[in-house]
C-alpha cells in the first residue's frame, strides 16, 4: 500500500478544515435563524440597539458615506450626539450600496447578514492567534471552540442582532493578533545597534498592529480598553525583564510604532466630540497614547538606570514613581488625573442604577458557569500552561495574553456586557491547554494502540532529536535477534498520560459540545427576541395616526445650528423603547436605550414614578411631551427601574416593599415577600395602565398587616407580626388606630398581593386614586394581558398611547363621569372627582375623530347636569360653564 506523505498536504488540509470551521457558525447563526426571519416587511431586528443601528444605516445610505454624530430623531428636546465610530455603520451601508439595498426591508437583510459573518471571521482570525503562540494543532482547537463558544458572543453574532458588538470582539482581537506578531518579531533587537535593516520588520508588525487598532477605534472609542490592557503589560514586561537580565528595547518600538500610528491616525480622523472623555471622540484618546508611550520611556529609563542593581531596586523605584505620578496629576494636572485614573475606577465600579440595564450588570459565577462552563476549566489550564512555559525564560507575547485575559475577565465580572470579548479569551486558552496536553501525551496514546508516531512533538521551540546510531559491535559479531529482544520499558504507554489525553478530549467535546447545542437553541429562539406584536401594531399606528414632527428622517444635521421646527414633540416612554419609537414610528422619543434622558429632575424615571399629577405635568411640559406610552413590563416586571433610577437609595421600596413574613401560621420560620402599597398604584405609569388615568375606588378586602422595623426586628428586613384580610374602609381605620399607639419601632399599613403571586392585584387599589385630569387614552394594543378571560374578568391591554392635553374645565362639585370605548371595543367610564369646584377633563365628547371615544355626555353624578365637550374646547383648554 502506497504511503500518502500528509505533511505535504497539510496546507491544504489545514485551509480546508478552516473554512468549515468558518461556515459552521455562519450556518447556525446565520441562515438558520434568517430562514424565519426573512419576510416581505424586512426582519424583525433582535433587542433594542439594533432598530437604531439600521436606522443609521437607513441615514448613511440616503447620505453616503456622510454619517450622522448628532441625531434630531431621538431625546427630543435635545437630540443627543452619537458617541461610537461609523466604521460599523459604514460596512453595512458599502454592503447595501454595493447589492443595491435602498429600501427599508432590503436594507435590514443586508444589515442582518453582517453580524454572523463578523462571527464567523472570528475563526480564521483565532486561528491564526493560536498558531502564533504555540503551533498549528492548537489553531485548529481555538478555530474550532471560537466556532461554537455560546453566550453573548454567539447571541450577538445572530442574524438580526445588527450591533458592534461582535465588530469589536472581531476587530480588538485582530489588533491582539497584531501586537502578538509584533511583539515576537521585535523580542531580540536592540537599539543601540541601530541597524535599520534589523529594525524594519518589527517596526512594519508595529505599525500594523497601530492600524488593526485604528480599526477597532473607529468602530467603538472602547477600544480604549486594549491601550489600558498594552499598560498594564508593558509594565509587568519591565518589571519581568529586569528580573531576568534582559533588555526591554522591543517594548519601546512596538509600543512607540503602534501608538504613534494611532495617535496619527486619530488627529486624522478628527475629534467630533469636546472635552476628554475616553467614552467619546475626544483629545483625550491621543492624550492617553501619549502617556502609554511617554510611561514606556520612562520605564525603560528606568530599567537601564538601575540595570546591575539589586532585583528588588526596580519594583520598588516603580511603586514609588506611581505614587509620585498620581499625586502630581491630582494636584497640578486634575483633568489629566480624571482622564486616566478616576475614569478607570468609574468604569471597574458599579452603580446602583447599573442594575437596571442588564448589560451592565455584574457578573456572577453562575451566569459564568451557564455560559462558558467547562471551557473555563479548561481556560485557567491554558493560563497555567503558558505560566509554566515562562517559568525560565519568559516570553512576552505569552505575558500579553495573560494580562489580555484578566483585564478582560475583571471587565466581564465588572460588566457582563464584556462576557462577549472573553469569548475569544476562553476558546483560545481552552485550546493552548488541550493543545499542550495532547502534545506531552500523543505518544503514549500511539503506544497504547501499537503504533508509532513519525510526527516529531510540535512546538515550535523544542528541537527535533537526532536518533542515535546503533555502538559497532566486535568484529564478526552478529546483531542481536529481534525475536529474543526483550521489549523496552520505553515502548510502554504511560496510562496516567493515557488518561490525562482521554480527560481533556472529553471536557473539550463536552464544551464544545454543549456550547454548539446553545448555539442552536440560539438560532430556534431567535425570530421571537424582536419587537413583540403588541408594541408592533402600536407603535404603526402611531407612525400613521399622530402628527409629523417635522423633522427629516434622514436627513444628517449640524447640532450647532439645528432647530427644532415648532410643530415638533416628544414621545415619553421608557428607555427600552426609545429607538422603536424612533425606527418603526419615525417619532421622536424623549429618551433612549444609551439611557440618555431618564434621570434628573426631567427624565423619565422621575416622571413614571412621580405620584403627583402636577409634578408630572412639570416634567412632560419641560421636555415638550405630547404622547405617553405604557406597557405591561414596565408597569410590573420592570418597575424596579424607574423606581431605582429616580431614587437609587431607596429604589423600588417606596412604592413595593419587602417583608419578612411567617412561612406559616404559628411558623418560626420566614420568607422575603414583596407587597403592593398605595404608593405604587398613585404612580403615573400604574394610573394611566391599569386605570386608564380614572378615578377608581379600592378593593373590597384588602390586607392589613402590622410589622416590625428591620433595625427593631434585628433583621435585613422588616418582618410582618400580624395580617388579616379586612374590608377597605375598616383596614384604614385600623392602620389609624394602631399607629397612634404603635410600640417604638413597630408600624399598621395596607398591602396587596404583588403580580407573581396575583396577576390582577395591579388593578385593586388599597385606597382610592384620583383620576388624572391631562391625559387621555387615544390606542390600546389589541392583546389582553390575563389572556381569554370570560365575562367580568379583567381585560388589560399590554400597550397603551395616551395623549397629554390642556384639558377643559367644568365648574361643579362631586364626581363626573362619561362612557368610552377603546379601539379595542373594551368599555370604562372615567370618572373625576372636582377639585376646588371644578373638574379638568381630558376627553372630548364631540369633534374628536380619534378611535377612543365617548359614547355620550360628561354627567355629574347625582345631578343629572350633563356637559358637551368639544375637541376644541380640550386642545385650547376652555372654560365650558
Amino acid at each position: 500500500m502506497a504511503h500518502v506523505d500528509l505533511d505535504k498536504y497539510r496546507p491544504y488540509i489545514i485551509i480546508g478544515v478552516i473554512v468549515l470551521l468558518t461556515l459552521l457558525p455562519l450556518w447556525v447563526r446565520g441562515f438558520i435563524p434568517a430562514a424565519d426571519m426573512v419576510t416581505p416587511d424586512g426582519v424583525n431586528l433582535l433587542g433594542n440597539d439594533p432598530w437604531y443601528n439600521v436606522r443609521q444605516v437607513e441615514q448613511t445610505v440616503a447620505n453616503f458615506p456622510g454619517y450622522a454624530w448628532f441625531d434630531a430623531m431621538t431625546l427630543y428636546p435635545s437630540g443627543d450626539v452619537v458617541y461610537w465610530g461609523p466604521l460599523f455603520i459604514q460596512i453595512i451601508s458599502a454592503l447595501c450600496v454595493l447589492v443595491g439595498a435602498t429600501t427599508r426591508p432590503e436594507i435590514m437583510v443586508v444589515a442582518s447578514w453582517v453580524p454572523p459573518l463578523m462571527g464567523a471571521a472570528m475563526v480564521p482570525v483565532t486561528y491564526l492567534l493560536a498558531k502564533r503562540l504555540t503551533n498549528w494543532k492548537t489553531g485548529l482547537i481555538a478555530a474550532g471552540l471560537i466556532a461554537v463558544v455560546s453566550g453573548s458572543f454567539a447571541h450577538r453574532s445572530l442574524f438580526a442582532f445588527v450591533d458592534h458588538h461582535i465588530a469589536e470582539t472581531l476587530f480588538s482581537t485582530i489588533f491582539v493578533l497584531a501586537y502578538v506578531v509584533a511583539l515576537l518579531a521585535s523580542r531580540d533587537i536592540s537599539l543601540s545597534r541601530r541597524s535599520s535593516e534589523v529594525l524594519k520588520m518589527p517596526a512594519i508588525t508595529a505599525a500594523f498592529a497601530g492600524v488593526a487598532y485604528l480599526i477597532g477605534f473607529f468602530n467603538m472609542p472602547t477600544m480604549i480598553l486594549l491601550a489600558l490592557i498594552v499598560a498594564i503589560f508593558t509594565l509587568v514586561q519591565f518589571v519581568l525583564d529586569f528580573a531576568q537580565d534582559r533588555p526591554s528595547d522591543y517594548l519601546v518600538l512596538v509600543n512607540a510604532v503602534t501608538f504613534g500610528v494611532v495617535i496619527i491616525g486619530t488627529a486624522a480622523f478628527g475629534f467630533p466630540h469636546t472635552g476628554l472623555d475616553l467614552s467619546r471622540y475626544t483629545v483625550g484618546h491621543v492624550v492617553a497614547c501619549a502617556g502609554l508611550i511617554g510611561g514606556t520611556l520612562v520605564l525603560y529609563g528606568l530599567s537601564v538606570y538601575l540595570r546591575g542593581r539589586p532585583k528588588y531596586y526596580f519594583p520598588a523605584a516603580l511603586a514609588g514613581l506611581g505614587v509620585v505620578a498620581v499625586a502630581g496629576l491630582y494636584v497640578a494636572l486634575p483633568d489629566i488625573y480624571n482622564l486616566l485614573i478616576s475614569s478607570l475606577f468609574a468604569f471597574f465600579g458599579e452603580a446602583p442604577v447599573t442594575t437596571t440595564v442588564q448589560e451592565a450588570r455584574a457578573w456572577s459565577f453562575d451566569a459564568a458557569w451557564a455560559t462558558f462552563h467547562w471551557g473555563l476549566v479548561l481556560a485557567a489550564g491554558g493560563a497555567a500552561t503558558l505560566i509554566w512555559w515562562s517559568r525560565k525564560k519568559v516570553n512576552p507575547a505569552h505575558v500579553f495574553i495573560l494580562v489580555w485575559t484578566a483585564i478582560i475577565l475583571a471587565s466581564t465580572a465588572a460588566h457582563v456586557r464584556y462576557e462577549y470579548y472573553l469569548a475569544a479569551n476562553i476558546a483560545l486558552l481552552a485550546a493552548i491547554f488541550a493543545g499542550a496536553i495532547l502534545d506531552v501525551t500523543y505518544k503514549d496514546v500511539t503506544r497504547l494502540f501499537g503504533t508509532k508516531s513519525s510526527t516529531a512533538p510540535p512546538d515550535a521551540e523544542v528541537a527535533r532529536k537526532e536518533e542515535k546510531p546503533a555502538r559497532k559491535g566486535k568484529k564478526g559479531a552478529r546483531a542481536p535477534d529481534a525475536r529474543k529482544t526483550k521489549v523496552s520499558s520505553k515502548d510502554q504507554p504511560d496510562y496516567i498520560k493515557v488518561g490525562a489525553f482521554a480527560a481533556v478530549v472529553v471536557v473539550t467535546l463536552v464544551f464544545a459540545g454543549t456550547s454548539l447545542q446553545t448555539n442552536f437553541a440560539y438560532a430556534a429562539s431567535a425570530q421571537y427576541s424582536g419587537i413583540n406584536s403588541q408594541w408592533m401594531e402600536g407603535l404603526e399606528w402611531m407612525g400613521t395616526h399622530t402628527p409629523d414632527p417635522g423633522v427629516d428622517y434622514h436627513a444628517i444635521y449640524d447640532q450647532d445650528t439645528f432647530t427644532y421646527p415648532e410643530e415638533s414633540y416628544g414621545v415619553m416612554s421608557w428607555w427600552d423603547y426609545g429607538h422603536w419609537i424612533t425606527f418603526v414610528a419615525k417619532r421622536i422619543p424623549n429618551n433612549n436605550p444609551f439611557q440618555h434622558g431618564v434621570a434628573g429632575p426631567n427624565g423619565s424615571a422621575t416622571y413614571f414614578v412621580s405620584t403627583s399629577e402636577e409634578e408630572a405635568n412639570r416634567v412632560l411640559d419641560n421636555v415638550s411631551t405630547r404622547y405617553v406610552i405604557t406597557d405591561i413590563d414596565l408597569d410590573t416586571g420592570k418597575f424596579h427601574a424607574p423606581a431605582t433610577w429616580a431614587n437609587p437609595d431607596v429604589g423600588r421600596d417606596r412604592f413595593e416593599p419587602t417583608f419578612f413574613i411567617p412561612v406559616s401560621a404559628g411558623s418560626t420560620s420566614y420568607q422575603a415577600m414583596t407587597f403592593y402599597n398605595q404608593q405604587y398604584y398613585l404612580t403615573m405609569v400604574s394610573r394611566l395602565h391599569n386605570f386608564d388615568g380614572s378615578m377608581t375606588d379600592p378593593t373590597s378586602q384588602v390586607i392589613y398587616a402590622e410589622y416590625r422595623d428591620a433595625d427593631a426586628a434585628n433583621a435585613s428586613l422588616p418582618v410582618i407580626t400580624r395580617t388579616e384580610q379586612m374590608n377597605a374602609t375598616a383596614a384604614a381605620a385600623a392602620v389609624e388606630a394602631y399607629n397612634k399607639n404603635a410600640p417604638a419601632g413597630s408600624h399598621a399599613t395596607l398591602l396587596n398581593m404583588y403580580y407573581q403571586y396575583r396577576g390582577d392585584a395591579i388593578l385593586q387599589p388599597v385606597e382610592q386614586v384620583p383620576a388624572l385630569q391631562h391625559y387621555r387614552l387615544v390606542h390600546e394594543s389589541p392583546q389582553n394581558v390575563f389572556g381569554n378571560v370570560g365575562a367580568g374578568g379583567p381585560d388589560l391591554k399590554s400597550v397603551k398611547i395616551f395623549e397629554y392635553v390642556p384639558g377643559a374645565h367644568i365648574k361643579g362639585d362631586g364626581i363626573i363621569e362619561v362612557p368610552v370605548v377603546t379601539n379595542t371595543g373594551r368599555a370604562f367610564t372615567y370618572r373625576q372627582e372636582s377639585v376646588n369646584g371644578t373638574f379638568i377633563v381630558p376627553y372630548a365628547t364631540s369633534g374628536w375623530s380619534g378611535e377612543v371615544k365617548t359614547t355620550g355626555p360628561y354627567r355629574i353624578a347625582g345631578t343629572g347636569q350633563t356637559f358637551d365637550v368639544t375637541e376644541e374646547d380640550i386642545q385650547q383648554g376652555r372654560t365650558i360653564n
